[in-house]
């Protein structure tokens, strides 16, 4: 009794078709140079056999899986999955095949991460989440695999970063506050310790001072809604209570402004005025109406995306070196004004 084959190569669709393995191979490469008639007849003997071509395979050959490495933590946050919701779809728009790697925010943890893009051969990693063992980021290189840091605040041989600009944000979140008449600033941070976060906190502070403010500074935990509860609760227990808080997240403004509200039967933006950063969905509902920074998400995915498919249009035979220049992309967090400061 004889089985019927499992797979069906491009040999079989080739010896259907009456054509050459060369034949299938170029009627499923877009724009390559086949006849109509023989397109015809390969796409009729597919479709006959239930051929489907074998992009890993195909990969082999050409050294390029095709395969991009999202390697991020928090997915769930608010921020974050908008931000991979983007990737994924410009990725795939692009003939990419995304490959989440879900991690926590130690470095180890990332380069982990990367050494397992390595092993599956992707033409890039992503990184939202920490940052990689140098050693790994040269095998990176040495594979011919891009890397695309985003709000990663170091520069890599090679790589694309893509960053906000923190000192525009802190200036326009200072003047806010002093517009609303406060007096006593503070900084709601959680113990992350991301890159963009501690700039977050670092320019405000700065700026601040430099307007003859001083501001106090509370972390604690998670950068999540818990946290800024917690952290609402320190810092509104104090002797010299804040009139003013930049909450590191919305996530955390959100949080903070509950517990103020309904611990301490605070008013927003009467008692107290709050700025978050983000700009999630939740900040618009009314509830909260939460005066924020927007970060352009969606042009980030469009751009790391678009830098990819060109440095991959321009290099054959990507090999970087170790003094390749790296390429960088500033973005302005634009401001988006809400109720939740006086003035605003």
């Amino acid at each position: 009794m004889q089985h019927e084959k499992a797979v069906v190569s491009a040999q079989d669709v080739a010896e259907r078709a009456g054509v050459s393995r060369s034949a299938v191979s170029r009627a499923f490469t877009p724009g390559a140079s086949v006849s109509p008639a023989t397109r015809e007849r390969v796409m009729k003997a597919a479709e006959e056999l239930g051929y489907h071509v074998n992009h890993l395979a195909r990969g082999l050959v050409s050294n390029r899986s095709s395969i991009v490495c999202l390697i991020v933590s928090e997915i769930a946050t608010p921020y974050r999955a908008s931000l991979v919701r983007w990737l994924t779809q410009f990725l795939q728009e692009a003939g990419k095949v995304a490959m989440l790697i879900n991690t926590d925010r130690s470095d180890n943890s990332v380069s982990a991460a990367l050494q397992q893009a390595i092993n599956f051969r992707a033409d890039a990693s992503i990184i939202l989440s920490g940052m990689p063992d140098r050693t790994i980021t040269r095998q990176c290189y040495k594979h011919g695999q891009r890397i695309i840091l985003i709000n990663r605040d170091e520069a890599l041989p090679g790589s694309l970063s893509i960053n906000l600009d923190a000192e525009s944000a802190a200036q326009t979140a200072v003047m806010a506050f002093q517009r609303a008449g406060c007096q006593h600033l503070a900084f709601a941070n959680s113990l992350a310790g991301t890159p963009s976060l501690k700039k977050r906190e670092d320019t405000f502070v700065a700026t601040a001072e430099r307007a003859g403010l001083r501001v106090t500074v509370e972390r604690f935990g998670t950068t999540s809604y818990e946290s800024g509860q917690i952290l609402a609760h320190r810092l509104l227990t104090r002797h010299q209570r804040p009139d003013g808080v930049f909450c590191v997240t919305d996530l955390v403004a959100c949080g903070f402004m509950d517990e103020a509200r309904h611990r301490f039967a605070l008013r927003v933006p009467e008692d107290l005025c709050l700025i978050g950063y983000d700009n999630i969905a939740q900040a618009g509902w009314s509830s909260y109406n939460l005066t924020t920074f927007s970060q352009p998400v969606e042009q980030f995915a469009q751009d790391a995306v678009k830098w990819l498919i060109q440095t991959e249009q321009e290099e054959t035979g990507f090999t970087p070196q170790g003094e390749q220049q790296h390429d960088s992309l500033l973005y302005q967090a634009d401001v988006v004004w809400r109720g939740s400061v006086r003035g605003g």
